[in-house]
Protein backbone atom coordinates (compact mmCIF):
# COMPACT_ATOMS: atom_id res chain seq x y z
CA UNK A 1 0.00 0.00 0.00
CA UNK A 2 0.85 3.82 -0.71
CA UNK A 3 0.48 6.40 1.73
CA UNK A 4 0.42 10.26 1.77
CA UNK A 5 1.61 11.39 5.01
CA UNK A 6 1.42 15.63 6.07
CA UNK A 7 1.07 16.59 2.67
CA UNK A 8 3.92 13.92 1.33
CA UNK A 9 3.41 11.28 -1.45
CA UNK A 10 5.67 9.07 -2.10
CA UNK A 11 7.72 9.28 -5.73
CA UNK A 12 8.10 5.88 -7.39
CA UNK A 13 9.55 5.66 -10.89
CA UNK A 14 7.53 3.29 -12.97
CA UNK A 15 10.09 0.74 -13.51
CA UNK A 16 10.17 -0.30 -9.75
CA UNK A 17 7.81 -2.81 -8.45
CA UNK A 18 6.47 -2.37 -5.09
CA UNK A 19 4.74 -5.29 -3.93
CA UNK A 20 0.95 -4.92 -2.71
CA UNK A 21 1.64 -6.47 0.61
CA UNK A 22 4.70 -4.00 1.00
CA UNK A 23 3.80 -0.16 3.25
CA UNK A 24 5.59 2.84 1.65
CA UNK A 25 4.61 6.03 3.40
CA UNK A 26 5.23 9.56 3.06
CA UNK A 27 8.54 11.57 1.60
CA UNK A 28 10.01 8.66 -0.53
CA UNK A 29 11.27 8.47 -3.02
CA UNK A 30 12.12 5.35 -5.27
CA UNK A 31 14.10 5.28 -8.37
CA UNK A 32 14.15 2.87 -11.35
CA UNK A 33 14.03 -1.08 -11.36
CA UNK A 34 13.68 -0.86 -7.30
CA UNK A 35 11.93 -4.31 -5.92
CA UNK A 36 10.19 -3.89 -2.62
CA UNK A 37 9.28 -7.27 -1.43
CA UNK A 38 5.88 -8.16 0.72
CA UNK A 39 5.80 -7.06 4.19
CA UNK A 40 8.84 -4.10 4.07
CA UNK A 41 7.87 -0.96 5.91
CA UNK A 42 8.93 2.31 4.05
CA UNK A 43 8.14 4.92 6.33
CA UNK A 44 8.94 8.72 5.50
CA UNK A 45 6.97 10.14 8.20
CA UNK A 46 9.62 12.00 10.74
CA UNK A 47 12.71 12.07 7.81
CA UNK A 48 12.87 11.37 4.28
CA UNK A 49 14.03 8.38 2.28
CA UNK A 50 15.30 8.15 -0.80
CA UNK A 51 16.02 4.66 -2.63
CA UNK A 52 18.08 5.25 -5.49
CA UNK A 53 18.13 3.26 -9.29
CA UNK A 54 18.66 -0.85 -9.09
CA UNK A 55 18.08 -0.95 -5.29
CA UNK A 56 16.26 -3.85 -4.06
CA UNK A 57 14.46 -3.96 -0.60
CA UNK A 58 13.61 -8.01 0.67
CA UNK A 59 10.99 -9.52 2.98
CA UNK A 60 10.08 -7.39 6.20
CA UNK A 61 12.84 -5.32 5.91
CA UNK A 62 11.91 -1.84 7.71
CA UNK A 63 13.37 1.46 6.25
CA UNK A 64 12.54 4.87 9.22
CA UNK A 65 14.22 7.25 11.69
CA UNK A 66 13.94 9.69 14.07
CA UNK A 67 12.93 13.32 13.91
CA UNK A 68 15.44 15.31 11.52
CA UNK A 69 17.40 12.18 9.86
CA UNK A 70 16.68 10.49 6.80
CA UNK A 71 17.42 7.13 5.06
CA UNK A 72 19.16 6.67 1.81
CA UNK A 73 20.05 3.85 -0.15
CA UNK A 74 23.11 4.98 -2.77
CA UNK A 75 22.48 2.85 -6.34
CA UNK A 76 22.44 -1.25 -6.08
CA UNK A 77 22.20 -1.20 -2.67
CA UNK A 78 21.03 -4.71 -1.73
CA UNK A 79 19.28 -4.98 1.62
CA UNK A 80 18.50 -8.58 2.77
CA UNK A 81 15.46 -10.50 4.11
CA UNK A 82 14.02 -8.91 7.55
CA UNK A 83 16.89 -6.26 7.77
CA UNK A 84 16.19 -2.52 9.26
CA UNK A 85 17.94 0.36 8.19
CA UNK A 86 16.80 3.31 10.83
CA UNK A 87 18.54 6.72 9.57
CA UNK A 88 21.30 5.76 7.81
CA UNK A 89 22.90 5.61 4.21
CA UNK A 90 24.11 2.72 2.53
CA UNK A 91 26.49 3.50 0.16
CA UNK A 92 26.70 2.08 -3.61
CA UNK A 93 26.46 -1.70 -4.31
CA UNK A 94 26.82 -2.28 -0.72
CA UNK A 95 24.88 -5.74 0.48
CA UNK A 96 23.13 -5.57 4.15
CA UNK A 97 22.56 -9.31 5.31
CA UNK A 98 19.52 -10.70 6.52
CA UNK A 99 18.21 -9.72 9.87
CA UNK A 100 21.22 -6.76 10.23
CA UNK A 101 20.25 -3.56 12.25
CA UNK A 102 21.85 -0.74 11.43
CA UNK A 103 21.04 2.29 13.50
CA UNK A 104 21.12 6.12 13.24
CA UNK A 105 24.00 8.15 11.32
CA UNK A 106 25.67 5.23 10.12
CA UNK A 107 27.35 5.44 6.74
CA UNK A 108 28.36 2.30 5.44
CA UNK A 109 31.10 2.63 2.36
CA UNK A 110 30.54 1.65 -1.20
CA UNK A 111 31.04 -1.98 -2.46
CA UNK A 112 30.98 -3.10 1.78
CA UNK A 113 29.55 -6.60 3.04
CA UNK A 114 27.20 -6.37 6.27
CA UNK A 115 26.91 -10.08 7.21
CA UNK A 116 23.58 -11.82 8.56
CA UNK A 117 22.40 -10.58 12.13
CA UNK A 118 25.02 -7.61 12.21
CA UNK A 119 24.35 -5.10 14.43
CA UNK A 120 26.11 -1.80 13.46
CA UNK A 121 25.97 0.87 16.33
CA UNK A 122 24.82 4.94 15.95
CA UNK A 123 27.35 6.86 14.06
CA UNK A 124 29.40 4.26 12.93
CA UNK A 125 31.39 4.91 9.47
CA UNK A 126 32.55 1.98 7.55
CA UNK A 127 34.93 2.39 5.02
CA UNK A 128 34.41 1.51 1.39
CA UNK A 129 34.81 -2.30 0.43
CA UNK A 130 34.64 -3.80 4.46
CA UNK A 131 33.61 -6.79 5.51
CA UNK A 132 31.66 -6.43 8.58
CA UNK A 133 29.95 -9.14 10.68
CA UNK A 134 28.81 -9.73 14.54
CA UNK A 135 26.88 -7.52 17.73
CA UNK A 136 28.53 -5.51 17.75
CA UNK A 137 29.77 -5.15 14.34
CA UNK A 138 33.53 -5.22 13.06
CA UNK A 139 35.45 -5.01 10.35
CA UNK A 140 37.06 -8.18 9.68
CA UNK A 141 38.79 -8.00 5.86
CA UNK A 142 38.64 -6.32 2.84
CA UNK A 143 35.92 -7.70 0.36
CA UNK A 144 37.67 -9.20 -2.46
CA UNK A 145 36.84 -8.84 -6.10
CA UNK A 146 35.69 -11.43 -6.52
CA UNK A 147 33.00 -10.92 -3.84
CA UNK A 148 32.11 -7.61 -5.21
CA UNK A 149 31.07 -9.57 -8.26
CA UNK A 150 29.47 -11.79 -6.93
CA UNK A 151 27.51 -9.62 -4.87
CA UNK A 152 26.71 -7.21 -8.22
CA UNK A 153 25.20 -10.46 -9.59
CA UNK A 154 23.14 -11.24 -7.36
CA UNK A 155 21.59 -7.86 -7.44
CA UNK A 156 21.32 -7.91 -11.07
CA UNK A 157 18.77 -10.34 -10.76
CA UNK A 158 16.87 -8.22 -8.59
CA UNK A 159 17.05 -5.31 -10.94
CA UNK A 160 15.29 -7.87 -13.30
CA UNK A 161 12.91 -8.76 -10.53
CA UNK A 162 10.79 -5.64 -11.13
CA UNK A 163 9.43 -6.48 -14.82
CA UNK A 164 8.86 -10.21 -14.10
CA UNK A 165 6.44 -9.19 -11.56
CA UNK A 166 4.59 -6.84 -13.63
CA UNK A 167 4.72 -9.36 -16.52
CA UNK A 168 3.42 -12.72 -14.20
CA UNK A 169 2.61 -11.88 -10.81
CA UNK A 170 -0.92 -12.36 -9.71
CA UNK A 171 -2.75 -13.86 -7.14
CA UNK A 172 -4.37 -16.94 -7.66
CA UNK A 173 -5.85 -19.68 -5.51
CA UNK A 174 -3.16 -23.22 -4.99
CA UNK A 175 -3.69 -25.80 -7.04
CA UNK A 176 -5.03 -29.50 -5.16
CA UNK A 177 -3.02 -31.79 -6.33
CA UNK A 178 0.31 -32.10 -7.83
CA UNK A 179 0.35 -31.38 -11.74
CA UNK A 180 1.61 -34.80 -13.88
CA UNK A 181 4.58 -32.36 -15.07
CA UNK A 182 5.52 -30.92 -11.60
CA UNK A 183 9.09 -32.70 -11.51
CA UNK A 184 9.75 -31.63 -14.63
CA UNK A 185 8.56 -27.52 -14.99
CA UNK A 186 9.94 -27.36 -11.43
CA UNK A 187 12.73 -29.46 -10.50
CA UNK A 188 13.27 -29.31 -6.24
CA UNK A 189 16.08 -31.12 -5.31
CA UNK A 190 15.69 -33.40 -2.10
CA UNK A 191 12.23 -31.85 -1.78
CA UNK A 192 8.82 -32.98 -2.19
CA UNK A 193 5.67 -32.52 -0.27
CA UNK A 194 3.96 -35.06 -2.26
CA UNK A 195 7.07 -37.53 -1.86
CA UNK A 196 5.95 -41.45 -1.28
CA UNK A 197 2.64 -40.19 -2.77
Amino acid sequence: MIYAFNGFRPVIHPSAFIHPQANVTGKVLIGRDVYIGPGAAIRGDWGGIVIEDGCNVQENCTLHMFPGLSVTLREAAHIGHGAIIHGAEIGRNVLIGMNSVIMDKVLIGENSIIGALSFIKSGEQIPPRSMVVGNPGRIIREVSDEMIAWKTEGTRLYQELPKACYESLEACEPLREKPEDWEENWPMEGFSPWRGK
